[in-house]
């Protein structure tokens, strides 16, 4: 069995052939195209080309899925996507009998719950830090969509008591720009001009004990730790699991923990409390989640 794994990201389109077993046959990747469908589904096809008869494809991408049309409900930051029927339109331009596409959170997801940081438990939630979050509710070790398939849309939950905007919307503050941003009005407060606009920007100033840098790191898990408490007690999971690249730095989800005891010791009345760690699979994570859904595991 040879099958065409794709997760389609805002800049690049990672690709993958995997067998039956889930080994990586071979791999590449190339730039995501941003002018419209047909220049985005010629990208796809050359990517197959030479590549010889294949069994099926599995897509992870950003947006909303109607699963039972293989319809793309909204797209994400992938726009022309909006109301596309992909499911049909990559069988068939790649002419194989069968695709699923799912949402790139739910992937990473489903990668965790197959054999990953949840695959021991039964009930999990992904939070996957980027330049936004994405989310995935685990429920029986399967990924959960919901009555309109945005179960474990995170990125839309409102972080303050007001109508939402893109600033109050934890996704946009939740993020790695948003520790960017904690960092900067941190700095400001102290009268310094702190320019830094990418996460290894920021952990080279904590790594320098920076002291802003050692604050805003704390007020930034403490802002993802208030939602995890809320999360905890919404659906309690019997794990969280933390993905993204800024999951690489084992001080955030140290962070996230201390910050999580602090809400419990205040808490008036005992509640469960949440177990957090860290992603198994990093930038493998939505590759191996599409790959697992198309196999049915």
């Amino acid at each position: 069995m040879k099958i065409l794994v794709m997760d389609i990201g805002g800049s690049t389109i990672k690709y993958a052939f995997m067998d039956e077993n889930g080994a990586f046959l071979s791999r590449g990747d190339t730039p995501t195209p941003h002018e419209g469908r047909e220049e985005f589904m010629d990208a796809i096809a050359s990517v197959a080309e030479g590549e010889g008869p294949l069994d099926g494809a599995a897509v992870s991408l950003p947006g909303l899925i109607d699963y039972e049309t293989g319809t793309m409900i909204m797209g994400g930051s992938l726009t022309f996507n909006n109301g596309f029927a992909l499911r049909d339109a990559l069988m068939e331009r790649l002419d194989v009998p069968k695709v699923i596409l799912e949402n790139d959170a739910k992937c990473a997801g489903a990668a965790e719950a197959a054999s990953g940081a949840l695959a021991d438990v039964k009930d999990g939630v992904v939070l996957v830090i980027g330049t936004n979050i994405g989310g995935a509710i685990i429920h029986d070790r399967k990924v959960i969509h919901g009555a309109h398939s945005a179960a474990g849309e995170v990125t839309y939950i409102i972080s303050d008591g007001t109508v939402p905007t893109l600033e109050n919307l934890w996704g946009e503050r939740g993020g790695v720009p948003g520790l960017l941003k904690v960092y900067r009005e941190i700095c400001a407060e102290n009268g310094r001009n702190c320019e830094i606009n990418t996460g290894r920007g920021f952990f080279a100033a904590y790594d320098a004990k920076d002291p802003e840098a050692e604050k805003a790191l704390t007020e930034y898990a403490r802002q993802l730790a208030v939602q995890i408490f809320n999360l905890q007690t919404i659906i309690d999971p019997d794990r969280f699991a933390i993905g993204g690249g800024i999951s690489a730095r084992p001080e955030l989800v140290e962070e996230i923990r201390e910050q999580l005891t602090i809400l419990y010791d205040a808490c008036p009345r005992p509640v469960p409390h949440a177990e957090v760690t860290i992603c198994k699979y990093r930038n493998d994570a939505n590759l191996i989640g599409a790959w697992s859904i198309f196999m049915g595991l």
